[in-house]
């Protein structure tokens, strides 16, 4: 029922802030999957099976994610951009029950909220990924 197309993994070191001033290095790895949606273009009321997809690529990608990582991850989010012939909901139901267990089971931790973000858009569309702390809330 449903097929993950492709997966693609990204990192970003960074050195210097906006203005150019050397800073403690950052990095930050970024995963995407690219998933056929079986409920474009058609009503469902039940979207518990994209529950389990979520889960899924939460434990996958992070799993890819850390290993990446030469360091312990601080902060985490998450994002969906839904297809035009899709609905909002598709991206949350990715997203919120169940994907964010994996992923804070894997980060070790996990104590504050994993922002998120998810809209509809067209082909070549992008998201923003919000960040936050993944045990510190208040930790900018």
């Amino acid at each position: 029922m449903f097929n993950i197309r492709k997966t693609v993994f990204t990192k970003e070191i960074i050195t210097a802030d906006e203005m150019g001033q050397v800073c403690d290095q950052i990095t930050r790895v970024v995963a995407m999957a690219v998933v056929r949606n079986p409920f474009a273009g058609v009503h469902q009321d039940d979207l518990s099976p994209l529950f389990d997809v979520g889960s899924q690529l939460g434990g996958s990608l992070t799993k890819e994610l850390l290993s990446i990582l030469a360091v312990p991850a601080v902060c985490y989010g998450k994002a969906a951009l839904v297809g035009s012939l899709g609905a909002m909901e598709h991206g949350a139901a990715l997203l919120h029950p169940a994907l964010g267990k994996p992923v804070r089971a894997a980060v070790g931790g996990g104590k504050s909220l994993m922002p998120s973000n998810h809209k509809v858009g067209p082909l070549g569309g992008s998201v923003d990924l919000p960040l936050g702390h993944k045990d510190d809330a208040w930790s900018f």
